[in-house]
This record gives C-alpha cells, sequence and structure tokens, in this order.
C-alpha cells in the first residue's frame, strides 16, 4: 500500500503489466512501453497482432528473443528517459526495435544507438510487425496459439484505455505532438463502440476514452453516421454510457459543446469527471501559447458545470515557467486556482523541446525561478485537493478495487484515473474483496491526495 505521491508527472500511463507466459520453443517479443496512455495503447495494438502471429510476450529481457521499446517525444527529459530504456534493453538483451514516438527522430535515436535493429514511427504497426518478423521468425502453432477476442492488454483485467482518434490539429507552440502523430484522424463510431462492447463483455469495468484532443472526436470525418452511431463526443458518450461500465473521459478541450456531456454525468451515463489540459490562466501566456485566451469564460464555464452537475470532478494540467513569464503573471494564475478549485491538478515546469516553436520565444524563465514557482503552484494545489478531500469524510462513494495486498485494498472513487489522481484504501474488513469488485465505502479519514475508507 502506498500513497499517491504529489509529483508524478502527469502524462504517464500505468505501467504496463505482461501477462500470459510463452510456451516451449514459441519465440517471444518483450515490450517496454513509455509515455502517456496513448502509446500505451499502441503497445496493445502492437503486442496483439504479434500474439495473433504466434509470439509470446515475455515480461523480462531475459525470456525475450528480441524488445520492442514504445518511447515518448513529449518532453526532453522524456526524450532522455527513451534513449536510457533503449540503452537499458540492448545492455540486457541485445535485440532492440524502436517504434513510438521519439521513432520520428531515427537519427536521433541510432546517433545515441546505433545497434538498434529497426527504428519505426507511432501509430507505424506494419513497420514494426516487418521489424519483428526479421528479426524474429514467426513460429505459429494453429492449435496452440488462440488469440483471446479480448486481445492482449498492458492494464489489469478491470479496466482499458479506449482510444477514439490520432493526432491533433491544435498548433500549440510548446508541443510537437502533431509534427510527431499528424493531424486528427478519428475512428468510426460503430468501430469505436465493437471495440468497447468486447472490452466490456471480457470484464472490463472501466472505459478510459483516450486521444490527443476528445473534444474534437470526428470533426475530421464531418461526424459521420454509420450502423447506427455518430462520431460525435455527445453521442459516443452517450452510446458508451448505455454498456453498463464507468465511462472516464480524458483530453477534454473545453469548447462550448463541452457542456452538453454534463447531462449525461448528471444522469449516471458517464462518469462526472473531466480531464482538461488548461495549461495556464494568463491570456497573454495562453496567447504566446497558441492557446485559446479566455480564461474568465472559463471561469464561467465551470460554474455552468458544477451547476448542472455538482458532484463533476475536474482534472487539469498546467505548465509554469512558460518563456516571458513574468511574477505578475504566474500570480494571475495562482489567484484564478483559487477561483477554480480545481479537484486534481498536475504540473510540468517548462522544457524546450527541439522542434517546438516555443524554443524561440524570447525572456525564458531561469530553472531556479521555474523550480520556485513550481513549488508554490504545488503548494497551493495540495491545499485545495486537502480541502476537497476533508469535505468528502462521512459521505459513501462507490469505489473501484484496483490491488488487494497484506496491508489494505487499494481503490479509486470516480473522481480518480488511474496513476495519475488519488486512491482510497480499505484497511479493515477487505479480505472478501477482489481486484475489479465496485463497491460502497463511508470515508473516515482523508489526507493531501488520497482517503481512507470502510465498506459499508
Amino acid at each position: 500500500m502506498s500513497t499517491n505521491p504529489p509529483d508524478l508527472r502527469p502524462d504517464l500511463a500505468p505501467k504496463a503489466k505482461l501477462r500470459d507466459p510463452a510456451r516451449p520453443g514459441q519465440p517471444s517479443i518483450g515490450m517496454v512501453s513509455l509515455g502517456c496512455p496513448k502509446a500505451l495503447v499502441d503497445s496493445e495494438r502492437i503486442l496483439t497482432r504479434l500474439r495473433a502471429e504466434g509470439y509470446g510476450v515475455s515480461p523480462d529481457y531475459a525470456g525475450a528473443d528480441a524488445v520492442i521499446v514504445n518511447t515518448c517525444g513529449f518532453l526532453d527529459s522524456a526524450k532522455a528517459e527513451s534513449l536510457d530504456a533503449i540503452g537499458e534493453a540492448l545492455s540486457e538483451n541485445g535485440r532492440v526495435i524502436v517504434t513510438g514516438c521519439l521513432g520520428a527522430e531515427p537519427d536521433y535515436i541510432t546517433g545515441a544507438h546505433p545497434k538498434v535493429l529497426a527504428v519505426t514511427g507511432p501509430h507505424q504497426y506494419e513497420q514494426v510487425l516487418d521489424a519483428v518478423h526479421a528479426a524474429v521468425p514467426p513460429s505459429p502453432d494453429p492449435f496452440v496459439d488462440l488469440l483471446p477476442a479480448s486481445g492482449v492488454s498492458l492494464t489489469p483485467r478491470h479496466f482499458s484505455y479506449l482510444k477514439i482518434s490520432e493526432g491533433c490539429n491544435h498548433k500549440c507552440k510548446f508541443c510537437i505532438i502533431p509534427d510527431m502523430r499528424g493531424r486528427l484522424q478519428s475512428r468510426p463510431a460503430h468501430a469505436v463502440m465493437r471495440e468497447a462492447e468486447k472490452l466490456v463483455d471480457a470484464g472490463v469495468k472501466e472505459l478510459l476514452v483516450i486521444s490527443q484532443d476528445t473534444s474534437a472526436y470526428g470533426v475530421d470525418i464531418k461526424h459521420a453516421e454509420d450502423r447506427g452511431h455518430r462520431a460525435h463526443i455527445t453521442d459516443l458518450a452517450r452510446d458508451l454510457g448505455s454498456l453498463g461500465a464507468w465511462v472516464r473521459l480524458h483530453y477534454v478541450y473545453p469548447y462550448p459543446h463541452v457542456r452538453k456531456l454534463i447531462p449525461l454525468m448528471a444522469d449516471g451515463l458517464v462518469l462526472p469527471y473531466l480531464d482538461i489540459p488548461f495549461q495556464h490562466a494568463h491570456p497573454d501566456v495562453l496567447k504566446r501559447m497558441a492557446r485559446p485566451a479566455a480564461a474568465s469564460k472559463t471561469l464561467d464555464e465551470i460554474a455552468a458545470w458544477r451547476d448542472i452537475c455538482p458532484d463533476i470532478t475536474l482534472r487539469s494540467t498546467f505548465i509554469v515557467g512558460y518563456p516571458g513569464e513574468t511574477e505578475a503573471e504566474f500570480q494571475t494564475l495562482l489567484d484564478w486556482m483559487d477561483e477554480a478549485q480545481l479537484d486534481r491538478i498536475g504540473c510540468f515546469q517548462y522544457e524546450n523541446v527541439d522542434g517546438a516553436r516555443s524554443n524561440a520565444l524570447p525572456d525564458h524563465v531561469p530553472a531556479e525561478v521555474k523550480q520556485e514557482r513550481w513549488n508554490r503552484f504545488m503548494e497551493k494545489a495540495q491545499a485545495i485537493s486537502e480541502a476537497k478531500l476533508a469535505a468528502k469524510v462521512g459521505s459513501v462513494i462507490d469505489v473501484i478495487v484496483d490491488e488487494i495486498d497484506e496491508d489494505a485494498a487499494t481503490c479509486r472513487t470516480k473522481a480518480d484515473a488511474p496513476e495519475i489522481d488519488g486512491n482510497l484504501f480499505i484497511d479493515e474488513g477487505f479480505e472478501g474483496l477482489c481486484v475489479g469488485d465496485i463497491v460502497r465505502v463511508e470515508v473516515d479519514e482523508a489526507g493531501e491526495y488520497d482517503l481512507w475508507g470502510k465498506l459499508v
């Protein structure tokens, strides 16, 4: 049992969990999946394809005939982490195929690690398979290698990420994701629903909807309707809510039509939870970021959402120390936080990223100032979180069980997404629980980021 640390990078996916050991003599592939949940879904798709071709999935370097490293290129620190992971895989296994966002810069990878077998870019599934075939020829056994209907999952069996689109049409100056992953490409709504139905049929209790811009889902395909399902986020959320699982929405930009989602939350079809990347509150900083500069209107929207659904949980991420950020602009962000009273808050210190337009902006903020502002920001975020959680003591809420050990059952409320938010711990009378159970709990203690409770 561990409490949630306040300084987790808010873009990280849960650590991949590998199951189903290979049969004797079966060619086996290892997977190191870095970065965000969108990358984790890519890893699942790659392994599902390989599993269908007769490959096993190895949970360690020693048992793998080759290792795929699915990289992250969002920040320079993430790039360094990816290079370290590639180096470790080369040292421990020696046969390494690189894919993912950092794979869009093959020279950068091969310059540091010339011995990698192949480098492919993000969501280039066919090229990854070709590289695996070249390194480790398949040897399927049609009588043994039967792929489960749900495919290969790298998350616990009771929750799953559901990717609804790729790419992004925004031109934020600090971000190179559109350069790596391209413009918005929405999946047909009927295909998303078919995948969701299979996941729920396989026992998934929570669907975490992800994309680069969930609010824009369907814009590129003109909200096409096919086989009874329309490619619009409001329609999709309503359809997903009919399946009986928890539905959690991530990466929702605060476009005006987002207000139409809130009644679905009030009615219980979708979890009352919005993950919205506000990034900052001062209009001049937002303008330098090339983001919509409407912080005051955002406060009005938040108030409107809470009027419709008082129980709504709002999560967001922010950047401090953006080029040109003055002390007055930073103070505006702190004041905005006091007004907005967001429930879940993550924060990055600004970093230059090779290829980002923000690198050329004047007046970069010194590292020590960025750190000092981050500390002040997180101190305020922690105080808000602590007060909001204290207000939950005495309430009775539904939780989903994520993990059980000898000390406690680690659970999440409807207000908590895996890894990036807090937990609720049941440390008495939890022996009869199973992972994936949804149970009612009375909250009897609160901390800065986590809750404790007892079964009702």
